[in-house]
This record gives C-alpha cells, sequence and structure tokens, in this order.
C-alpha cells in the first residue's frame, strides 16, 4: 500500500477527475457533479516519478471542479491528468511501528531504513479536538530540570508552553534538551515536528538523537524549507494524529515538540495567497486565528493520558506585536520568552525572567514557598533592569545601600537560574545538569537571604545546584589563599 493512502477497495470505488489547470503548487480538478470530493479530502495522481503526487481540496469553486493544494512538487504535472480521491483525508501511519521513524507530511519514511509494514494502522490526519467533558481537569506539573522554566514558567503536563524568540537565541537547543527530559523522566512518547527546517538541522536532529539513545522512543516529522507551502502547512497535523493515537489507544503520555510553528503560520499565508484570498493584518491570511486555533485545541489531556505541546516560535525583527505572535500567544498556558540581550551576555538559557509568564504560577497548585520565591527572583531582578541605566551612567557607588544590596543579589540570581545542557556538551566542554525544583528554590532563597553576598558572581554561573556554587567558591578561596 502506499505511504498516507487508502486504497481504492478501502475507499470504495469512485469516478477520477481530471486535472484542469495547474499554477504551481494550485491545481484544478474537474469531476462529474455526483462525485465532488469534500472540502479536505485528498487526491492522488500517479506520476512518471513512481511516488504519486498528493492533492488536498481547498475550495469547490462550481458544481465540477475543485481547487486543491499540491503536497509535493507538481513539476511534469499536464492538464488531462487522472486525479483520484482516496475517500477522505491524507491517512498516516501511525502506533509503535513509526516510532524511532522519520517521516514526511504524507507518512513516507525519509530515513532510508526499511519500510513501514503493510498492516501498519493509519489515521486521517483532520480530526475534531476532543470534547470539552472528556478533557483531563487537574493541572499536573511537568518537570523539565531547567531551573529558569520551572521556577518562573512551570509547564503543564497535558498543557501547551510556547518559546517565543527572535533568531539564533537558543529556541531549537533547548527544544532538544526537553526531549531529553521526557524520555528521560516520564517514560513518554515524544514526537517532534519540524515545520520549516533546514535539512542540515534536520540530519543534526536525527544523529543527535540517535546518539544519544532517545531515537528508539521518539518519531521525527518534517516538512522541509524546500518542500511545496502545503506539506509545510499540514505537516504539524501528522505529528498531532501521532500523538493523539499514542494518547488514546496506547494511553501513553507524548510530549509533542513543535518548531516552529511562525512557519506554520508563514505557509499558510503563502497557500492563502496562492488560491486567490484578500490579505489581512500585515499581509497575513485571513484566516489566521482559526488556522491556529484548529491546531492548538487538538491539543489536550484525555483519560489517563496527556498530550504536551512545547512550540518554539519565530518572532519576526523580534516584534511581539505581530499577528502571528499574538495569535499563538493566546492559546498557551506558559510563555518562555528568549532575550536577544541575555544571549549577548552569555546567560544561557536566555530566558527572560520577566517577560516570560504561566498560569501554572498559583500557591494553590504549587505551593506558598515556590511562589514566593518566584514573585522575589522576579522583583529582585525588575528593579535591577531599572536601575541599569544609572548603573551605567554614575557607576555602582551612586546607589542607596538598600539599593546596591538588592542589585548584586539580582545579578548572582541571574547567574545562578544559568545552567549547562546535556545537548550542548560536545560543543561547550561543560557536563549537562538537570536540577529538581527543590534545589532551584533551596537556592534562590539562599541567595535572597544574603548567603551568597560575599561570593564571586563567577561560583554561580553555568552549575546545578547551590551546593555546587558552595563548593566552587570554597575552592576559588583555598586557590587564592594558596597563592
Amino acid at each position: 500500500m502506499l505511504q498516507g493512502l487508502r486504497t481504492e477497495e478501502e475507499s470504495g470505488a469512485v469516478d477520477p477527475g481530471h486535472v484542469v489547470a495547474v499554477s504551481g503548487p494550485v491545481v484544478d480538478v474537474a469531476f462529474s457533479p455526483a462525485c465532488l470530493p469534500a472540502i479536505n479530502d485528498a487526491l492522488r495522481i500517479e506520476t512518471e516519478r513512481g511516488a504519486p503526487l498528493l492533492l488536498e481540496v481547498q475550495s469547490q469553486i462550481d458544481a465540477r471542479t475543485v481547487r486543491t493544494i499540491a503536497l509535493q512538487a507538481t513539476d511534469g504535472l499536464k492538464r488531462g491528468a487522472e486525479a483520484i480521491p482516496v475517500g477522505g483525508p491524507i491517512a498516516v501511519p501511525v502506533g509503535d511501528a513509526v516510532l524511532g521513524r522519520l517521516l514526511d507530511v504524507t507518512g513516507r519514511v525519509g530515513d532510508k531504513k526499511d519500510p513501514l509494514p503493510a498492516d501498519v494502522p493509519r489515521r486521517a490526519i483532520h480530526r475534531a479536538p476532543p470534547p470539552f467533558q472528556a478533557r483531563e481537569a487537574k493541572a499536573e506539573i511537568f518537570r523539565t530540570g531547567i531551573k529558569v522554566i520551572d521556577l518562573l514558567t512551570p509547564l503543564a503536563q497535558g498543557g501547551k508552553a510556547a518559546m517565543f524568540g527572535g533568531a539564533g537565541v537558543g529556541k531549537t537547543v533547548l527544544v532538544m534538551e526537553l526531549i531529553r527530559a521526557m524520555v528521560a523522566d516520564y517514560n513518554g512518547i515524544s514526537v517532534f515536528s519540524g515545520i520549516g527546517e533546514r535539512s542540515r538541522e534536520g540530519h543534526e536532529m536525527l544523529l543527535e538523537m540517535g546518539g544519544s539513545g532517545v531515537l528508539d522512543r521518539t518519531v521525527l516529522v518534517y516538512g522541509q524549507m524546500n518542500e511545496p507551502p502545503g506539506a509545510r502547512w499540514r505537516v504539524p497535523l501528522t505529528a498531532l494524529t501521532i500523538a493523539e493515537h499514542f494518547r488514546d489507544e496506547a494511553h501513553k503520555n507524548v510530549l509533542l515538540l513543535m518548531d516552529n510553528v511562525f512557519r506554520f503560520v508563514q505557509a499558510g499565508s503563502e497557500v492563502s495567497g496562492l488560491l486567490g484570498r484578500l490579505p489581512s493584518r500585515v499581509g497575513y491570511q485571513p484566516t489566521l486565528a482559526s488556522e491556529v486555533a484548529q491546531l492548538q485545541e487538538r491539543i489536550a489531556s484525555g483519560g489517563s493520558a496527556s498530550v504536551t505541546a512545547i512550540e518554539a516560535v519565530y518572532v519576526p525583527a523580534d516584534d511581539f506585536t505581530d499577528p502571528a505572535v499574538t495569535a499563538i500567544a493566546g492559546h498557551v498556558d506558559s510563555m518562555v520568552v528568549l532575550s536577544r540581550a541575555m544571549a549577548a551576555d552569555g546567560m544561557y538559557p536566555a530566558i527572560d525572567p520577566i517577560a516570560s509568564s504561566s498560569v501554572l504560577l498559583d500557591p494553590l497548585l504549587l505551593g506558598e514557598e515556590h511562589v514566593k520565591t518566584a514573585t522575589e527572583v522576579r522583583r529582585a531582578i525588575e528593579h535591577y533592569r531599572e536601575l541599569q541605566d544609572v548603573i551605567s551612567l554614575l557607576g555602582m557607588s551612586e546607589l542607596g545601600r538598600e539599593d546596591r544590596r538588592i542589585v548584586e543579589r539580582a545579578r548572582r540570581l541571574q547567574r545562578f537560574l544559568t545552567q549547562p545542557f546535556s545537548v550542548t556538551e560536545a560543543f561547550t566542554g561543560m557536563a549537562g545538569r538537570s536540577v529538581a525544583l527543590e534545589d532551584t528554590i533551596k537556592g534562590c532563597r539562599a541567595i535572597l537571604n544574603g548567603e551568597a553576598d560575599d561570593w564571586d558572581e563567577s561560583s554561580l554561573y553555568m552549575i546545578g545546584t547551590i551546593d555546587e556554587a558552595r563548593d566552587k567558591e570554597a575552592a576559588a578561596k583555598a586557590t587564592g589563599g594558596s597563592l
């Protein structure tokens, strides 16, 4: 059986249509009025290249003709070519057979391994979100082992978190570290959706996961940058369909990672323009809000398992008022904002503790001690930022005693919230650290209480727990004393 398709026996024999117009990835197909396919149904066209060309119906332009978007290149496609309805939306392989495999938007394998078994189960990529009454109401915290996230922007298991940032501030590195955390600590499945990724990035991730031993519990689904906009537009639905199967049938927790959701919006904008729709704000498609909602509302918990989504979102020109960014932000529980200024200062992960937020930062969910510590950390760092212009112009000596004490502690807190990652170990030479939330709170509490006031700031930089910083400071003082 062809990957991503049903046979004619499964879908029922139907009269084929014929291509009447081709304009890049937009293909018009004519049918008899009784056989006009529905919106989102797939059509198959046999090609001389061997693999069939898949089309998805986007509109019915009259009683006989549908306008479709191609999910592969249409090079060599001619008018009059026969288009066969497959009897429903694109269906992709799901289940244990796809673990450790790399798939494209239609479910074809792309990792040069053996083809998938012929009897692998398949699911349509277009599905309704779970009904509200079927969703799990309890909020269970997803521990990542990353200090600044667990303390200031906790993630919900079964919730949605987005990492917003411009180019080169560390979104993909964070995504890869979170995959490692999920596989190591949660006995779950990871599904990675590469939306508009470069081939190099996909190859690097495949090698990294194979080397770290997490590939056998991960599914990679790619719609690459060189593919038509239809493939990049639908690839997150393919990944989400695979994740839903593991949640509903296998009852396993799933971590769904999408990098980059902005390119999903961008691909939808390209498709909208190709279909002749008038653009909306800033040139985006008029259906921006509904397209984002259709994707996000399918991410939910149900029964004993959940789909936890962590989405990297590119922020064009670091403009957080961009319509695509605000549309995505409206659906997430936790916002992790990456700062270019912090990345420039070497504060990795470059997560802005002030701009980042989470609806879960509530004493009823996390306890009084956690929320109190997080609030005091934020207050200290925010006060330091308010004084930065004064410090730059006049120096620390012009600050009052209380302001100087807050600033010094805020600088130490910023350095304590950095940590080395396992996925960057080969580049930095520093072993990765995963820190329990209790140790993070203990360390921040010690700094806020003044225990580290006479420590060198470098003792707190790129370490795990406060005990490690204490040992580092003691070793530095011993060395200095001997000199």
